[in-house]
């Protein structure tokens, strides 16, 4: 077995979030003011943190975040950044550019809910969810290789998604939550529609373990700019590679970091 700490982080606030515009992946922004504070800030949160990996979308406005984060970081001061396009926002089509309620106007005009609805030229949700878990099985050939971990020093009986999953994992508000007992901690700046398809993957799909009382809505509510969402992953072996044994849920979409911002003008 073989158990690291995953930290989903969406990037900071840009002038496109605040006027509601759609950015998906052709609208490649940089971070407003107030998404450079947000940066500052959820990296001072995550200071104490040494993180073996950071996977970053290659939009800038990811890029950047993970910049501040790493730039106000205990350890990882210059650590190299893995730039992935498996991690890029999803796209949006002809929506790229104009307002979200334009994509709302035009998944009613089509008879769909907007969560489910594909614009014209856009990826439908199992086109992100397939890029996310391609992600996936980089990142676990990625962690297994780094550590020097081999078939024989994991155990090598597969097991269903969520066997073996803590269900005495309680999260206590602190930036240190779930990294008790993990070998490893990685770090991913990635979008809000990407990760919130990255989380229901993990627990629709998955059956990942979730915190005590949790309530759906919130597992599968917007992620705020600089939100936090955290998972503790425990990857077991097999003769075809590195598979996921167990995956438990610390917590999703957390803000305390931005509490003493000021108020976006």
């Amino acid at each position: 077995m073989f158990t690291f700490t995953l930290t989903f982080i969406r990037h900071g606030e840009t002038q496109y979030n605040r006027d509601k515009l759609l950015q998906g992946q052709g609208v490649d922004t940089p971070l407003s003011e107030t998404g450079i504070q947000q940066g500052e800030a959820v990296g001072r949160y995550l200071r104490d943190i040494k993180f073996c990996k950071v996977f970053v979308s290659n939009l800038q406005r990811a890029v950047q975040t993970a910049e501040l984060i790493l730039r106000n970081n205990t350890h990882c001061s210059g650590m190299e950044m893995f730039l992935e396009p498996l991690l890029r926002e999803r796209g949006f089509g002809i929506a790229e550019g104009r307002h979200k309620e334009d994509l709302k106007n035009m998944a009613k005009a089509s008879g769909q809910s907007c969560r489910d609805y594909t614009p014209p030229g856009g990826e439908t949700l199992d086109q992100v969810k397939l890029r996310f878990k391609n992600f996936l099985q980089v990142l676990f050939k990625q962690m297994l290789d780094m550590h020097g971990v081999s078939g024989q020093e994991i155990s090598s009986v597969a097991q269903s998604p969520n066997d073996g999953a803590s269900s005495d994992i309680s999260p206590s508000g602190l930036a240190s939550d779930g990294l008790q007992g993990a070998s490893a901690h990685v770090l991913v700046v990635s979008h809000g529609a990407y990760i919130r398809v990255a989380i229901r993957h993990l627990v629709e799909d998955l059956k990942c373990g979730l915190p005590a009382g949790v309530k759906m809505s919130h597992m599968f509510s917007p992620c705020p700019n600089t939100g936090i969402s955290r998972f503790v992953v425990t990857l077991s072996w097999t003769k075809s590679g590195p598979v996921l044994s167990a995956v438990h849920c610390l917590f999703t979409n957390r803000k305390d970091h931005l509490q003493n911002l000021p108020d976006p003008k």
